[in-house]
Order: structure tokens, then sequence, then C-alpha cells
């Protein structure tokens, strides 16, 4: 059963008047007909909201007179089809008029039921495919709620991220502002840890020497010493951009080299890269290219210099 309410659209509309048109005729009709009471019950049950009611006054009509089976058909296809029916039913509405032009040819309702059965059509046509825009309507505002969603999910990741920096930030703030008191260098893992009073506040990727295997034992073995030192000195003028001295070699380091008949070596340091080449940036830690020091960026040698006094421990574990 199709719904045509007060918002019906220009199909609608269109109906509506046809119907208005159409229906005042049999009333007007009324006063002459020898059927007079009866279509007037009729009638009167259709102008009281009585649809169905009316609809069997016509059938009892149809039934008893006949000869005026073709008038019933028009005006239960009227009442069929007629907006304020709640009940309305299109298909049986097209069903009276379509027997009417079938089995009255002759009938003066003739003309009048070939142009209801017109407009039904079109209305009907017109209000599939209004079902139809509404249905897809529907769908998109389904889509657009659940973009929504998405956005709002989204919005909910971008400040989270955003938090997650401000946090970041704000730890190497604090990193920057709080001097270490220990340098850590894991010669296996090519890691260098900036330590204050037992907490890890930063690691570096760092090369080492070409030869790092084993602490370091005499000059020019290119091996990165293994022990416990002090930065003593910082040098601001390096061939290294920046360069901090390790209290390499010590008493063990020494005695050890005393043993083997060797000098010790020295100059041992944790620099950055050799002037002219900052441009290598992180790829300088994919070999271990130095005399036996500890390289970093010139960046990261800035900022260890800065958190790293004279007097850090560094301790260089294998």
């Amino acid at each position: 059963m199709i719904a045509l309410g007060k918002k019906q659209g220009r199909s609608g509309d269109r109906l509506n008047s046809v119907l208005l048109v159409i229906f005042i005729t049999p009333i007007l009709f009324c006063g002459c007909s020898h059927l007079h009471e009866t279509f007037k019950e009729a009638n009167d049950l259709f102008s009281q909201g009585s649809y169905p009611a009316s609809l069997g006054k016509y059938e009892q009509i149809s039934e008893r007179y006949p000869a005026a089976a073709d008038r019933v058909l028009f005006e239960m296809g009227i009442i069929y089809a007629y907006p304020g029916n709640e009940q309305k039913d299109y298909q049986k509405s097209l069903e009276c008029f379509q027997r009417l032009v079938r089995d009255y040819p002759g009938s003066g309702y003739r003309k009048d039921s070939e142009m209801m059965i017109f407009t039904i059509r079109n209305v009907t046509v017109k209000d599939q495919m209004i079902a139809a825009q509404q249905s897809h309507i529907e769908t998109l505002r389904q889509e657009v709620a659940d973009r929504g969603k998405e956005i709002a999910t989204l919005h909910n990741r971008i400040a989270a991220l955003e938090q997650e920096v401000r946090n970041r930030e704000n730890e190497i703030f604090a990193i920057r502002k709080t001097p270490v008191d220990k340098i850590l260098i894991e010669k296996k893992e090519r890691r260098l840890t900036l330590i204050s009073k037992g907490k890890v506040l930063k690691t570096y990727k760092i090369a080492l020497g070409g030869n790092p295997q084993g602490p370091k034992e005499r000059q020019g073995d290119n091996k990165t010493p293994e022990g416990t030192y002090v930065i003593d000195s910082r040098n601001r003028d390096s061939r290294y951009h920046l360069s901090l001295h390790i209290s390499y070699p010590n008493e063990k380091d020494k005695r050890r080299a005393k043993e083997l008949g060797v000098p010790p070596g020295g100059d041992v340091m944790i620099h950055g890269i050799k002037n002219g080449f900052s441009w290598v940036g992180d790829f300088h830690a994919d070999i271990d290219w130095t005399k036996g020091c500890i390289a970093v960026t010139d960046e990261e040698i800035e900022e260890i210099e800065r958190l790293a006094p004279n007097g850090t421990i560094v301790e260089i574990r294998p």
C-alpha cells in the first residue's frame, strides 16, 4: 500500500487535484440518480472518513444494481487512491479503473478512468523513484555518520600524538637542563648512554675504533679502551667538531702496556664527525672508522658536551 502524507511532492499534489475534480462529479449526479439514497449513504460514509464502510456499501450497490457497476468501479477506484485514506491501495485502485475500461467501453466514466490509470501509474513510478532516492540519502547519511566517527577517532589519535610530542619535548628540555654523572659506553651494542642518578636520560648510536674487539693495549692498535675513566678535558676547536677527552690510560692500562713492553697510547675521546663531513650524519655509525675513539654526530656531541661536565665518569664495557 502506497501512502501519501501532507509532504507528498509534485506527483502526490497532481493526484490530489485530479481526485478532487473527478470525485465531485458523481456527488453532483446523486441528486438526480434513481440510486440517490444508496449512493448518498456511500458518499456520506466517505465524507465521514469511513472508507472501508464506504467501499462495502459500493460493493452492495454493485450486487443489487449491476447497471450501475461502472460508476461503482469508478468511485471505488477513487476511494482506494484517495490521499486521506490511510489504507489506500494504488494496486486495487488501478484494478477498478482497468476493469471499468475493459468491461464497460461505452461508459461515461471511461475517459476519466483512463486518465486515472495514467496518473496513478505515473505517481507510482515517481514514488518508487522517491523511495529509492530516500534510501540512497539514508545510505549517504549513514556513510557521513560513519565517516564522522572515523574523523573523531583520527582527532583523538592526533591529540594523543600531540600530547606524546609535548611529553617528549618536556623530556628533552629536562635532559638539556640535567647534568649527567655517568656515561656508559657498550662496545658490542655500539651504544652510548647518559645516566643521571641511576636514571637513563638518553642513548646514542656510536662508531668505534677500526679494530673494536678487546681492550686497547698499545698505541696505534685502533682499539677502543675498556674500563672506568672520567672526562678530564674538552676541546671545542677539535678536528672532529668537538671532543671530550677520556682519562685513558688508567693505572691498569699502564701496567698492561708495561708488561707488554709497548706504549699505551692516548688521546682517546668522545667526538663528533671530522670537520667538513658533518653531512654524513647518522650514516657515520654504519662502520667503525675511528682510531680508538667513540664517535657520534656533531649535534649529538654538542648535546653530550653540555650535559657532561669534566669529572663525569665514563664506563666502557666490552
